[in-house]
């Protein structure tokens, strides 16, 4: 089952499947993950239901982020195993006075997260090596320096994963495709407040510009690259 299934008609994902997309694109040799806005300002501080969980901040996904969390946590670990690299694209905070624009108009919720709202979880928070990677807008490339680290790092492929499955995620995964990386994407790893989107978005995604697959299935990919660094 994928988690479009029951979504995207199987009528649909046929004439997807006649026009020849959905190949796998696979893996390079130098993976690196990327843990993108999972901050409470996306989960809450405790795992609650949607509903109580935006009482603390309008713009939690509320506990399918946690649950999502919890997987990332899973690939964090493979990842510091074999020393890949972690980057952390985030939203940054926000200067009322200059950071308003079109997304103000669109989310003005966005613009006053209380300062505990930037935080990292302590299971997926940065560790010094990693590099963090401020943002404004929903790709984690747009008017970054993150090409920048990924050339440095000679990193090929990237494992995206955080929220939302269709704002910064799939904004991010279409520039990293654009820029030519190779790109994985763990279903279970990305999370979104609508279910609908996340699947819809997840097929979109499968079809044009990623290999999507639950995290023990990209792990389960990444391991020959890692037997490859032990050696």
């Amino acid at each position: 089952m994928k988690p479009w299934d029951g979504i995207i008609s199987e009528e649909e994902q046929k004439a997807y499947n006649a026009a020849g997309f959905g190949r796998p694109s696979g893996i390079g040799s130098r993976p690196a993950l990327l843990i993108i806005d999972v901050q409470y300002r996306t989960i809450g501080t405790t795992p609650k239901p949607f509903w109580e969980s935006i009482e603390e901040f309008p713009t939690s996904c509320g506990e399918i982020g946690w649950n999502a969390m919890h997987n990332i946590t899973v690939l964090l670990a493979e990842f510091r195993r074999n020393n890949w690299p972690v980057l952390y694209p985030h939203v940054a905070h926000k200067n009322v006075a200059t950071d308003g624009g079109r997304l103000a108009q669109k989310v003005p919720a966005i613009m006053n997260i209380a300062e505990r709202g930037y935080e990292f979880p302590p299971q997926i928070a940065p560790r010094p090596g990693d590099v963090l990677i401020p943002k404004k807008h929903p790709s984690a490339f747009f008017a970054t320096p993150l090409v920048s680290h990924l050339i440095d790092l000679a990193v090929d492929t990237l494992v995206v994963t955080g929220c939302t499955t269709s704002g910064c995620v799939r904004g991010s995964v279409v520039d990293a495709f654009a820029y030519n990386f190779r790109v994985l994407v763990p279903s279970d790893c990305v999370y979104d407040r609508s279910a609908t989107s996340h699947a819809v978005n997840l097929f979109d995604m499968a079809s044009k510009y990623a290999d999507v697959g639950t995290s023990r299935e990209i792990i389960d990919k990444l391991a020959p690259l890692g037997a490859v660094a032990a050696a």
